[in-house]
């Protein structure tokens, strides 16, 4: 326990990010966030900051917590308790207060959330171009040529072709999906962008592409994400910073390459093992 609370204090440690106008504070701070499913624990008691630019990971293996964490944090599930507050630009707020219509804006403009299956963040009855589309005009973009521009431009940094433009995402293969789902999150340039198992069931080729391509984005974006996984190759290449999580608890946070390569936790050093690999 104790090497676990220095792992912790070590994390909090590292330098805090510079605003542009000098200001120092993290962009996200969940306290004490709770969710339970009648007797059976989601996650109970999880706390952390995250900074501008910085990625965090969660693994743990299935059932351990960490998708009903991420969803309580992007407002998808309703927690039971404690407060996740956001810094929007003047100040933070505290996103368990907001309306609903408020939320709603918040998950189209700020924020974007990729989904494990991408069927589930795509609106697969309107053409490629429309799914990319929707997220510019939600955020008051009205000029139909500047739009189609902006989504031709996002295919191709996906590695889309420019004339599966009005092909509708049902015509796609599952990594084409996946890639539209990133184009369509990625394109109004959200500060927070939260990712559930990102890869999670491609083939080994399209999973390394596919990461390759968020690496570069993240990078090229300055994005603040949050990405769950269950695969330790992902938060390696992608996060900065780890919690690992068992029966909806954190057991060991800190740096990734910290906690990856001298886990202190039994859970962690299995995990890392591949023993409870799934």
């Amino acid at each position: 326990m104790t090497m676990m609370m220095d792992r912790l204090r070590s994390a909090d440690r590292r330098p805090a990010p510079v605003a542009a106008d000098g200001a120092r504070g993290p962009l996200l701070t969940v306290d004490g966030l709770a969710k339970h499913y009648g007797a059976r624990i989601g996650c109970t008691g999880v706390g952390f900051d995250l900074w501008p630019g910085e990625v965090l990971g969660i693994v743990g293996e299935s059932g351990s917590g960490k998708t009903t964490l991420l969803k309580a944090i992007a407002g998808l599930v309703a927690p039971d308790a404690g407060s996740i507050r956001y810094d929007a630009g003047a100040g933070p707020v505290e996103v368990r207060a907001l309306s609903e219509p408020e939320r709603r804006r918040l998950m189209r403009t700020d924020w974007a959330f990729v989904h494990q299956n991408p069927r589930d963040g795509l609106r697969m009855g309107v053409s490629a171009g429309a799914n990319v589309g929707e997220r510019l005009m939600a955020r008051g973009q009205r000029h139909y040529g500047r739009i189609r521009g902006a989504a031709l431009d996002w295919l191709a940094r996906v590695e889309i072709a420019g004339a599966r433009l009005d092909d509708r995402p049902s015509a796609f293969s599952g990594g084409m999906q996946q890639r539209l789902q990133i184009a369509r999150n990625l394109v109004s340039e959200p500060r927070l962008v939260f990712m559930d198992e990102p890869t999670g069931g491609l083939d080994v080729s399209v999973q390394a592409r596919l990461l390759d391509l968020i690496r570069a984005l993240v990078r090229e974006l300055g994005l603040s994400a949050i990405v769950v996984t269950h695969d330790l190759a992902v938060v390696r290449l992608l996060a900065d910073r780890l919690m690992v999580m068992k029966d909806g608890r954190v057991v060991e946070a800190g740096l990734t390459d910290q906690v990856l390569d001298d886990p202190a936790h039994a859970y962690t050093q299995l995990l890392v093992s591949s023993i409870l690999q799934v």
